[in-house]
């Protein structure tokens, strides 16, 4: 199917309905594609002949895997829309597929636009799944004007070379100590954010959405991301009751870590709730009122994006340490799922 900027292969689902026989789907979507949501339903009435219920809550990735509940209403199947699958993760509640949305847009143009701004000779690639194609014609583009260019690859979290999670930057850390910058094609400030922050390099933004590159900015967003880390962490010294937040998205759920936490926390005879919960957002987070700091095993974002729209701290599990004296600030490693 073809939308306004992006190519999402819907047949291959299809193929998949129809060769299983499957009868009744869920559809995942995310924000940015759900103004598209009558045309998708339309789409797998038509070419599939099955029903579809589409799932109005938020799919922030592939990690974000079809609930179980889906189960209660009679769904044999689950098409994820706009995201790769995450390899790692293979025991589904229900058959899954997902069907990447890919970017139809001309990425040279505002790679060319950052040539001035590269004045390194090794270059590392990056990019989410919607650009992950385009990274073969960067790097020849690149390697003509004359610069060393590295692609790294991922862990088991990602599907392709030069792909990014905003919970996993391996295809950036596996190539750090072989680039001296990142260039990173994409839009929006977390993943180039994060890949500053866990590898450690500069990050050249190459926003094909607006054409417009971006450098200093950062720069200044990573100074004002760290200050709060800081402030995140100095709140939390004093805290005697700690949250400790499990998310339950199959993709985000690091329970080991969560007993690990508390079991550091008693040794210091500090208190600590664990609390599971599948949608985190200010209104269910802060009614645990008794509780001083939060820690945060799920997404990284929740911490680090969302952190202003709390009011008790939310800290990563390397933070806590900080708070615990176990690591020291200027240790300082971005959270990650591996």
């Amino acid at each position: 199917m073809k939308l306004v900027g992006y190519d999402i292969k819907l047949e291959d689902a299809v193929r998949e309905i129809k060769n299983e026989g499957y009868k009744r789907i869920v559809l995942q979507i995310p924000e940015g594609l759900k103004i598209y949501v009558s045309k998708f339903v339309e789409f797998f009435e038509t070419k599939a002949d099955v029903d579809v219920i589409v799932s109005g809550d938020p799919c922030f990735g592939a990690c974000d895997i079809g609930y179980y509940e889906f189960r209660d209403l009679g769904v044999d199947f689950v098409v994820q829309i706009g995201h790769n699958p995450i390899p790692s993760i293979k025991d589904f509640y229900l058959p899954m597929f997902f069907v990447n949305a890919k970017a139809e847009l001309d990425v040279k143009k505002v790679v060319e636009k950052a040539l001035p701004s590269i004045d390194v000779e090794r270059v590392g690639l990056v990019t989410t799944a919607q650009h992950v194609d385009t990274l073969d014609d960067v790097k020849k583009l690149l390697e003509k004007k004359g610069f060393q260019v590295v692609i790294g690859y991922g862990y088991s979290r990602t599907t392709f070379k030069g792909q990014i999670l905003g919970c996993n930057f391996s295809a950036a850390t596996s190539v750090r100590n072989d680039v001296d910058i990142f260039l990173f094609i994409g839009s929006g400030s977390f993943h180039p954010l994060g890949i500053m922050l866990s590898t450690h390099k500069p990050v050249i933004v190459c926003d094909p959405y607006t054409n417009k590159v971006r450098y200093k900015e950062l720069e200044d967003l990573k100074d004002m991301i760290l200050r709060q880390r800081y402030g995140a962490i100095a709140r939390s010294k004093e805290a005697e009751v700690f949250g400790i937040l499990i998310g339950t998205k199959k993709g985000q759920q690091r329970v080991d870590l969560a007993y690990e936490i508390k079991e550091k926390l008693d040794k210091r005879n500090k208190k600590s709730l664990m609390i599971a919960m599948n949608y985190f957002i200010p209104s269910n987070v802060e009614s645990f009122r008794d509780v001083d700091c939060f820690v945060s095993t799920a997404c990284p974002r929740i911490a680090i994006d969302d952190y202003m729209r709390y009011e008790t701290p939310i800290i990563t599990p390397f933070e806590l340490e900080v708070v615990l004296g176990l690591k020291k600030w200027e240790e300082y490693q971005f959270d990650e799922i591996f």
